[in-house]
């Protein structure tokens, strides 16, 4: 009956959305999403989200320095920078390379960027987290994803990925909502969402259960917690934050 019900209610979530279906079936949304819409709307969400995140971001990469090399240097790549919202939270004197599918980031990129001068930038690349083959094996001491693997379309192949640049001992830090526990109306409601959501957000997936696959990956140590976040939507407050050691 549950089923049943969700499948009603999905339905009628994706007529309320019909005319942003049609201008998918058209070929106009996933370009005017990528170009314009998703860069405004992440530029805003992300604002907002690190005013609440804070303090949880702060104790997330805190830590970040215990993994530089022997020199004291510490080489950053980060999964799906998008706006460079973590920016702030890297410590001095760090070098990030921002790597991202969408180049239509690289504007407000560069604002933060500027905000953010106690960093040191190695070059933008272009790409998905399941090909980073521009980057060396072994060649960054920390990679970082935030919000990202809820949208990429392999999340083994991005975390195959990850643990190849990896240095051997060097540190995978992550914050990722994720699915609700089954029986909770939390997922009731990540289920009807999911298929518009995923439409509207560029390829966002409500029910992933992302820890799973982090546990399952090539790493020697892992620390994560499920976690609550106090967003508006509900369907997004289900998290896990962490870092693993290859």
């Amino acid at each position: 009956m549950a089923e049943v019900v969700v499948l009603f209610l999905t339905l009628c979530v994706q007529l309320l959305a019909l005319p942003l279906y049609i201008l998918s079936f058209l070929g106009i949304w996933q370009p005017f999403c990528k170009k314009i819409f998703f860069p405004f709307f992440l530029e805003k969400f992300t604002a907002d989200y690190n005013q609440k995140m804070l303090q949880r971001k702060q104790d997330l990469f805190h830590n970040m320095m215990d993994f530089s090399d022997p020199s004291g240097k510490l080489t950053v790549l980060e999964i799906g920078t998008g706006t460079g919202s973590n920016f702030q939270f890297f410590p001095p004197n760090c070098r990030v390379i921002c790597t991202d599918p969408n180049p239509h980031f690289q504007e407000r990129l560069a604002k933060s960027m500027a905000r953010n001068k106690h960093l040191e930038y190695g070059q933008f690349i272009t790409t998905s987290g399941e090909d980073l083959s521009q980057v060396p094996d072994a060649s960054v001491d920390v990679v970082v994803s935030t919000l990202v693997l809820c949208s990429v379309k392999n999340m083994k192949a991005v975390l195959r990925e990850v643990c190849r640049v990896l240095k051997s001992g060097g540190a995978y830090y992550f914050l990722e909502h994720v699915t609700a526990d089954h029986s909770s109306w939390t997922f009731f409601w990540q289920q009807v969402y999911s298929p518009t959501w995923r439409l509207l957000f560029d390829g966002c997936n409500l029910t992933r259960e992302t820890w799973a696959d982090i546990e399952k990956a090539n790493f020697s140590e892992i620390k994560l917690q499920h976690i609550q976040v106090p967003l508006c939507w509900t369907v997004i407050q289900p998290h896990i934050i962490g870092y693993a050691v290859k």
